[in-house]
């Protein structure tokens, strides 16, 4: 049937002629996503004529056929209209079980390019509460696959239409979502209606910053997600901040069944949500009630960590969703990771369980491992490491044991090999700056924060990236809140100490000295050509010269000091020294 026979149909008023019409065509478009372009105008009258019909008393069927057909509208972000205005989207969210009881004045409605004031976006709050009244089918609807075809409508229009989403957040759907959300515990509702209403959730935080405040605020987001992640997962709390799998509770994590499908899914959604609405907290200061909260979700996310799904890709995403989440957390309350017990088949490590610190650290290089796009997938747990171990010091110095263990090896280069340090220090010269910046940074408070250390391990060349931005250049120790540790230098190391070459931080073979048998007059007129090469280049900018400067930062040389360097090859300026202790980590 042809979509103008369609639309005859559905004109006609009569449910029995609009279900069979409207089930031919969901059946032929039910897996469409791309539409034909002189259609548009046919199914923008179709859409029309359906939101018609969900306003009347409607059979089962007809009601179920009409949902579906919405659904595959949708789709089209150039056939919208008959679904984006207050009368339409209130429909749904009642048929979806979430629209609110009351309507309130809009605050976020402005009138939409070429409307009247008095138009749709315009409506003062008594006149369209009435017309809501009329036309708004009933708000409780026990049919499961009505609820979930309106989640996926209101899915759709919240994916592809910007004045959907601000009517939506005009009708406060986040409200009626929440209401719902907080029912996790109850058996009612089936998989999609949970997964559908968590993907509303996450499409309304993620689009409108005005709603992902109000959730975390004033619907207490962080307390109402914790609650949905700890249903989904089925967890119980044998102590204080300690989690464990209801019924496994005697199991080891690495014992544990994998989390179905189904609880990945609901999980992982949950966990965005959370991403959305605590993405700015580790740049404020958080109360103690915030704090309690925050600590209460780590407990949950670290298991998450210990846990896997039903294969390494969906296992992989779990973790990365995880991770992601955990880097917004307030820096303090990172030290859930750390509060279980010691138990048997634990890591553990100067006393504590560093069980999730571990799976962390393996999780990073697996993703390192890898090699694609880095910026996203490597990061996030790179960053949280680093902060992580700045903040703890039990977390620092297990960390240290694994990337940075005692240095025996001084005959091959750091980033020679397939150790993690090798891998790290490749990357402080990664074409990417992201990438080479937290690489070295990661390094950087492993070492303390000790630039003669941090060389020891990366070398000169690889550091230097760091060391000039930091202006460090000239050794010392950026300041942090670190504690002196005993030295921890191995006797292959000590012994060949002062054959290392700082720059390439390896013990080389002696090369010839290239000056040799040269007189010194011969050696100074060397110089001062060298000099003069770089003063000819400097002078047509095709290099510019740079030295160190008091600070420790790199600045350009000006025409003056190349001239003293062209008369003086021995000229250098003035700079402090510096002491740096090698105290190990």
């Amino acid at each position: 049937m042809d979509l103008q026979s369609i639309i005859e149909q559905l004109e006609t008023g009569e449910q029995d002629a609009a279900l069979a019409a409207l089930q031919s065509y969901n059946q032929e478009m039910n897996q469409c996503f791309t539409f034909r372009k002189q259609e548009e105008q046919d199914r923008k009258r179709l859409g029309e004529l359906v939101i018609s019909f969900l306003n009347k008393d409607l059979q089962p069927s007809c009601l179920l056929a009409c949902l579906e057909t919405v659904r595959i509208l949708t789709r089209d972000q150039q056939c919208l209209d008959p679904f984006i205005n207050h009368q339409a989207l209130s429909t749904l969210a009642s048929y979806a079980g979430i629209s609110v009881s009351s309507i309130p004045t809009a605050p976020h409605s402005q009138p939409l390019e070429g409307q009247e004031d008095r138009g749709e976006a315009g409506l003062a709050a008594e006149e369209w509460s009435e017309i809501v009244k009329e036309s708004m089918p009933p708000s409780e609807n026990p049919d499961q696959e009505v609820i979930v075809e309106a989640l996926k409508s209101i899915s759709n229009i919240l994916l592809h239409s910007e004045t959907g989403q601000v009517v939506a957040a005009d009708l406060q759907l986040i409200e009626g979502v929440a209401k719902r959300l907080k029912q996790c515990h109850d058996s009612t509702w089936n998989h999609e209606v949970r997964f559908f209403d968590l993907r509303v959730t996450f499409l309304l935080t993620a689009l409108r910053m005005d709603v992902r405040e109000q959730l975390a605020r004033e619907l207490h987001g962080i307390t109402l997600l914790g609650n949905q992640l700890d249903a989904t997962l089925g967890l119980c709390w044998p102590g204080t901040l300690e989690t464990a799998r209801a019924k496994f509770e005697d199991l080891p994590p690495e014992d544990l069944p994998p989390l179905s499908r189904q609880q990945t899914e609901l999980a992982m959604e949950t966990l965005k949500i959370l991403f959305n609405i605590t993405f700015d907290t580790n740049r404020r200061k958080v109360d103690e009630e915030e704090a309690a909260d925050y600590r209460h979700l780590g407990a949950i996310l670290r298991h998450c960590v210990m846990s896997s799904a039903g294969g390494e890709e969906e296992t992989s995403d779990f973790h990365s969703h995880t991770v992601n989440l955990l880097g917004n957390f307030p820096l303090p309350c990172l030290d859930v990771l750390l509060i279980p017990k010691v138990q048997h088949g634990s890591i553990e490590y100067v006393g504590v369980n560093m069980d999730a610190v571990n799976m962390l650290l393996n999780f990073m290089e697996k993703r390192l491992d890898r090699g694609q796009r880095l910026k996203e997938t490597l990061l996030p747990s790179m960053n949280l490491l680093t902060e992580s171990a700045r903040i703890h010091r039990e977390t620092r110095k297990f960390l240290r044991s694994k990337v940075l263990p005692p240095l025996r090896d001084v005959k091959s280069r750091p980033e020679v090999g397939d150790a993690l340090r090798n891998k790290l220090v490749r990357l402080m010269t990664h074409i990417d700056t992201n990438v080479k910046d937290c690489a070295a940074e990661f390094l950087f408070v492993l070492c303390k924060e000790s630039v003669s250390r941090f060389i020891k391990y990366t070398g000169y060349g690889n550091a230097a990236g760091l060391l000039a931005a930091r202006g460090l250049l000239g050794g010392g120790r950026d300041p942090g809140m670190y504690s002196d540790d005993e030295d921890s230098e191995t006797e292959e190391y000590r012994e060949a100490k002062a054959h290392i070459n700082p720059v390439t931080g390896v013990v080389e073979e002696d090369q010839p000295d290239p000056m040799e048998g040269m007189t010194e007059e011969q050696k100074e007129y060397e110089a001062m050509k060298l000099v003069s090469m770089f003063d000819k280049l400097s002078r047509t900018n095709v290099i510019q010269p740079m030295q160190l400067g008091m600070d420790g930062k790199m600045r350009e040389m000006t025409p003056d000091d190349l001239h003293k360097l062209t008369h003086n090859p021995l000229f250098q300026s003035e700079e402090p020294a510096h002491s740096d202790s090698e105290e190990e980590a």
